[in-house]
């Protein structure tokens, strides 16, 4: 273990993110009910140009107007490279209450970027008497934001989260697909004559996964377009799971309880985890460092891979 303790990320339910278009208050209420654990407003690519300033206005209505229960609350300001982020953080930290826990940030390409919406928001928040802090979630979305991810996960100690953003990525890095997650029709291998579909995005979530667990970040597995694919969600979202992820964009509400499901520990899992708690802590007792625990070897890795499993179950049973 290095002498520089990874530090540990914020202690929050993010099974699932929910996103809807600030331009369509009417579905508000339906998020603020649902069972994602964080909803995402987006002032971003769900709205149209010409709906940016009605969107915004929503926003901050519906910020503190409706119960959001115990969801944490992010809004999905627009990018840098555009007119309008500016005047989505001044508006958003000036006239919105204190219920608004994060701000998502798009399209992050380098640490500057996370630099200058953060001196924005201390200013807006020292100014105003903001008592609650305003955390950060981001997008990589381009072959620059791949390449610093980890210098981005460590821009901020507001940075709680960040999310693989597939489209505008596999658009950047130039990839011959129009999908959004998920395996691609022409990335397999042949082995006997038949096709094998590997992973295009695992490579990045892979990257993502290390940079944030550095970091104490929340790494998150972004969207998957075709929500008509239960069976495809499932799958990318395992995988994700599997890599180190802790949670998975809804772009659809339907997509929720499949997120909730994968990431969700089943009773089987914190079950035999908490079996090998017990297993170590009777080795421990008779002065061993590993014992066999149904046929394989657990040891002192094994005790933080089972803490992890428990943790996170304790977390969303409270």
């Amino acid at each position: 273990m290095s002498f520089r303790i990874q530090p540990t990320p914020v202690a929050r339910p993010n099974r699932c993110q929910l996103f809807g278009p600030g331009s369509r208050p009417a579905i508000f209420e339906k998020m603020a009910a649902s069972a994602a654990d964080v909803i995402n407003l987006d002032l971003e690519d769900s709205v149209a140009p010409s709906d940016k300033d009605s969107a915004r206005k929503n926003t901050i209505m519906a910020i503190s107007n409706i119960d959001w229960g115990n969801k944490t609350l992010s809004v999905r300001i627009n990018g840098l490279d555009t007119p309008y982020w500016y005047r989505d953080v001044v508006d958003l930290l000036e006239q919105a209450g204190d219920r608004l826990d994060q701000i998502m940030i798009p399209k992050v390409g380098c640490a500057a970027d996370i630099y200058a919406v953060d001196a924005l928001v201390t200013a807006i928040e020292t100014a105003k008497g903001r008592s609650k802090p305003i955390s950060f979630e981001v997008i990589i979305e381009s072959a620059a934001g791949i390449a610093h991810v980890e210098e981005i996960a460590a821009a901020s100690p507001r940075l709680q989260a960040m999310s693989l953003g597939a489209a505008d990525f596999a658009a950047s890095m130039g990839m011959a697909t129009t999908g959004i997650g998920g395996t691609q029709e022409n990335y397999y291998m042949m082995r006997d004559g038949e096709k094998h579909w590997s992973d295009p995005w695992h490579w990045a979530q892979a990257a993502i996964v290390a940079a944030c667990r550095t970091h104490g970040v929340l790494p998150v597995d972004g969207p998957f377009g075709d929500f008509s694919d239960d069976e495809g969600f499932k799958a990318q979202a395992y995988r994700s799971a599997t890599l180190g992820m802790v949670g998975k964009w809804a772009i659809h509400p339907k997509q929720i309880t499949l997120a909730n499901e994968v990431f969700t520990p089943s009773a089987e899992a914190v079950a035999e985890a908490r079996d090998i708690l017990a297993a170590m802590e009777t080795a421990k007792a008779n002065g061993e460092g590993a014992t066999v625990y149904k046929g394989r070897l657990v040891d002192i890795a094994s005790i933080k891979q089972a803490e992890v499993i428990v943790r996170q179950s304790e977390m969303i049973a409270g």
